[in-house]
């Protein structure tokens, strides 16, 4: 059953979320990071949280800065608020008596996991899915746009039907991060999903996170599905395949329900 809850952002404002809670035995715990400017009802991030609670892994999703549900201005943001906020959500669980065994995202979402996990020391395992190697991968997706920010200090980007301000702060922080030495000492074991013909993020991307990481690490390639698991069964694959590796750093866990 999703519970619907709110906490503070790091910055201030109200973070909108659901927690998709198990009907039965509860296995684990978890938090997941949507995309750039995807919201915690997106495909990926909606139905693979779904799927995760079915299995008995319960999971916060949420919006964040100014996306969906939750308070406060997107182009105030950075991808710095977006690990600081995955880490506060982390917080959320553990003071509700639900700490997070899995941290985990999708796309610059999962870049925002692997970056916040070194501040979740609770987390047994982190997962991304379709991540980028490098936050700054996401200027991509808004090159027309840099020059006018860079000049006059902000833009407006029309995306996914929203019309987002795209502020200079947000892109030299993003142009700044650098998520290596997050990776590179983890300390946890890694799951990577990613699509090989994935047209967004490509594949080289989940190359180069492998590479960057230390073992125990795991790969497992998404054939036939998009960036954004639109395809039937896409994103309810990616859960199974997370519930099943996850499997083995839930035994012994304290489980509240």
């Amino acid at each position: 059953m999703p519970e619907r809850v709110k906490f503070a952002a790091t910055s201030g404002p109200m973070l909108a979320g659901v927690i998709d809670v198990p009907e039965g035995a509860v296995r684990g715990w978890g938090v997941w990071s949507h995309g750039l400017t995807l919201g915690k009802d997106s495909v990926a991030t909606a139905r693979i949280c779904k799927q995760l609670a079915a299995e008995g892994i319960g999971m916060l999703r949420f919006d964040n800065l100014g996306l969906g549900d939750s308070e406060g201005d997107w182009g105030l943001g950075s991808f710095s608020n977006k690990v600081a906020d995955t880490v506060r959500a982390c917080e959320f669980m553990a003071a509700r008596g639900t700490p997070v065994d899995l941290l985990g995202g999708h796309s610059f979402g999962g870049a925002a996991a692997l970056a916040a996990a070194v501040q979740v020391p609770e987390a047994r395992a982190v997962v991304t899915v379709g991540a980028p190697s490098e936050p700054s991968h996401a200027e991509h997706n808004y090159d027309s746009l840099i020059s006018e920010v860079l000049e006059d200090g902000e833009a407006v980007w029309q995306v996914g039907g929203k019309a987002l301000t795209l502020r200079r702060s947000f892109v030299e922080d993003v142009r700044n991060a650098d998520i290596y030495d997050c990776v590179h000492s983890l300390g946890r074991p890694l799951l990577i999903l990613h699509s090989p013909t994935d047209a967004v993020v490509g594949v080289q991307n989940a190359s180069e996170v492998f590479r960057m990481a230390r073992h125990p690490k795991s790969f497992v390639a998404l054939e036939g599905a998009d960036h954004f698991l639109t395809g039937a069964g896409a994103a309810k694959r990616a859960a199974h395949i997370i519930s099943a590796w996850v499997d083995q750093y839930l035994v012994g866990a304290s489980n509240p329900t």
